[in-house]
């Protein structure tokens, strides 16, 4: 049995910390709405008051949370953060969807207190997250990668090394980016099919079965036409991504055009109201023009 603190208990972080309570694991578990972990706590976790309680005497913390900020706060706040509950020797499992000049900056503060950290972002949405079916892009030193597998094969089905510290915080942005320039094209031409009186179900299946499509855009562009929009990655989290995206193409003297589109029609359809819906919900956008 591994003691574990679990910080963040969002749509993801609360499917994810349940995987390891039914595993059997010692789980203290925080969130800034405190509440949230009721069903946690019926389940056998322990609550904690700030992530430094939580991560007090543990083996493992693992962070789940919205950016930057947020991870920042969570791990380094000098009064409640769970690096000054940590003991040396201890591993830290950064799932979060942040950039890799963070990770950095993380990796080095940690190292300084004797805490070796991993990053780990997720491929995968509230069902595989349900489901135990989420993917773990690693990165870390390859003790600290060894450390941190099991515990996320508890979680979902594998954990894939990527490289040196901060390659899967890259890597997982550069998926994300990818995930959102896809379906907003579908999302903008799916109207146009349409409006030229294409079967699009059929359309769909056609352009699956070629080389073209990318099964998950089909899957998207499914639930796009059958207007089944359920939460499982706002626009707002998409737009972050991308800003992200494009803020480390900047410090590299790089434009990205295409990304750079994306950002932008993404913040059209927040404007329009739908951030906090998901994003194939911008098929609406485009609906509206």
């Amino acid at each position: 049995m591994t003691t574990i603190a679990f910080l963040g208990l969002g749509a993801m972080g609360i499917r994810m910390a349940k995987h390891l309570i039914d595993a059997g694991h010692d789980i203290a578990v925080w969130n800034r709405t405190a509440s949230t972990a009721a069903p946690l706590i019926d389940a056998g976790a322990r609550r904690a008051e700030t992530p430094r309680e939580a991560a007090k005497g543990a083996d493992i913390a693992i962070a789940v949370v919205r950016d930057n900020d947020a991870s920042e706060h969570v791990w380094l706040n000098p009064e409640t953060g769970a690096l000054a509950g940590m003991d040396k020797g201890a591993l830290a499992i950064e799932c979060s969807t942040v950039t890799p000049d963070h990770i950095a900056m993380l990796s080095t503060t940690m190292e300084t207190a004797g805490v070796s950290l991993v990053d780990a972002p997720i491929a995968g949405s509230r069902p595989q997250a349900e489901a135990g079916q989420l993917v773990f892009l690693i990165s870390g030193t390859d003790d600290a990668m060894a450390g941190a597998t099991p515990v996320l094969e508890t979680i979902g089905s594998k954990a894939v090394p990527v490289g040196p510290s901060g390659h899967a915080a890259a890597l997982k942005l550069a998926n994300n980016a990818l995930l959102g320039i896809q379906v907003a094209a579908m999302a903008e031409l799916l109207p146009m099919m349409r409006k030229s009186g294409l079967d699009l179900e059929r359309c769909i299946a056609i352009l699956e079965a070629s080389p073209i499509l990318s099964g998950f855009a089909a899957m998207a562009s499914r639930g796009m036409i059958a207007g089944n929009v359920p939460p499982m990655f706002p626009i707002d989290l998409l737009r972050k991504d991308g800003g992200y995206v494009t803020e480390i193409a900047s410090k590299a003297g790089q434009s990205l055009p295409m990304t750079t589109r994306m950002n932008q029609t993404l913040d059209e359809a927040i404007s329009g109201g739908l951030g906090d819906e998901n994003f194939t919900s911008l098929i609406k956008h485009f609906q509206q023009q």
